[in-house]
């Protein structure tokens, strides 16, 4: 229904100039390979975005390997290490977050190594391009189906609770308030708080929920900012008797929340569309690399789905967000 390129906005046009400012140019590389130094592959997100990079760098003839920092900025320091003592052509980057990249592009540049950013963002340092998925507009969109959904069953006056990702990222930051201005714009005003992941599983936010659940016994609202913690968000209102009296809105996509969609327990998803910025982070590497500039930001829409669009939405989530996974378990 939707070609990629249609999917893909570039934006800062006026940066274009200064993508390649403070970048070194292409070294010859010891090594034909890309890595992909990842926050955690046992986040289906990462997973998918993995398949992205690998698919262009393996069309290219380079070798791949993905690199899991498994949340630790410690971890990620020592595999950008490795990676660079290897001579790798180029890294794609999704940080642990926002403050650890720097140290990153710092090594890599010293390196001549190019760094391509994918989410999350970085407080600082010189790098390639940023693909990075509009967070407030899917948020804020995410927010709006979620303020209709509470309208629908007359419980705009009920309490609306937040699971955020780390608000060190930029990203985060960007969910949180997408979502709080849609929740402004539709006249929601009770708050049962916002918890802040660290562990990024369902039982850390079953356990989140649950506290919301018993200090707020008027909440009829969840916006969780990840996918597979969603998950953790239902048991808890389940095993609290809370179901149906509830509504969870959540980020990101995972192939369970087709049916979650299709039966309402989940009301909207804002799904990034982490294979296809897979593909474009390592298309803005390879342009790079081949003495091109590619622009400095490059900003791909989150799409909003809700149990009323998700089988319109399927064949174009099933690729872009799913790397074609759906079904294959």
């Amino acid at each position: 229904m939707f070609s990629k390129r249609h999917f893909i906005t570039l934006t800062a046009a006026a940066l274009t100039v200064a993508a390649s400012v403070g970048i070194p140019a292409p070294a010859a590389a010891q090594n034909k390979e890309v890595v992909y130094l990842t926050p955690g592959l046992d986040l289906p997100f990462w997973r998918y975005l993995s398949k992205g990079v690998e698919k262009v760098a393996t069309a290219e003839g380079y070798g791949f390997q993905a690199l899991d920092s498994h949340n630790d900025a410690q971890q990620q320091l020592q595999n950008a290490q490795d990676a660079i003592a290897r001579g790798v052509a180029g890294i794609v980057l999704s940080p642990t977050d926002s403050s650890t990249a720097p140290s990153v592009l710092t090594l890599a540049e010293k390196a001549g190594i190019p760094v391509v950013i994918a989410d999350i963002g970085t407080n600082s340092g010189n790098y390639v391009s940023f693909i990075i998925s509009d967070n407030y507009e899917g948020a804020n969109g995410t927010g709006a189906a979620l303020a209709a959904a509470l309208a629908d069953k007359g419980w705009t006056d009920g309490s609306v609770g937040i699971v955020a990702i780390s608000q060190a990222r930029l990203n985060g930051q960007a969910r949180t308030k997408g979502f709080k201005d849609a929740m402004t714009a539709a006249g929601i005003t009770g708050d049962a708080g916002l918890q802040q992941m660290q562990s990024y599983t369902a039982d850390e936010t079953f356990r989140f929920t649950q506290d919301m659940l018993t200090a707020n016994p008027g909440m009829r609202g969840l916006f969780v900012q990840t996918d597979q913690p969603a998950i953790g968000a239902l048991r808890a209102i389940k095993a609290a008797r809370r179901n149906g009296e509830v509504l969870v809105a959540a980020f990101d996509g995972i192939p369970e929340f087709v049916p979650l969609l299709q039966s309402g327990e989940i009301v909207a998803s804002g799904m990034q569309q982490p294979h296809l910025m897979g593909e474009e982070s390592a298309k803005a590497l390879f342009e790079h690399l081949k003495g091109g500039t590619p622009e400095k930001e490059i900003l791909v829409p989150i799409v909003v789905v809700t149990d009323k669009n998700i089988e319109e939405m399927l064949p174009t989530i099933t690729e872009t967000v799913f790397a074609g996974e759906l079904g294959n378990g």
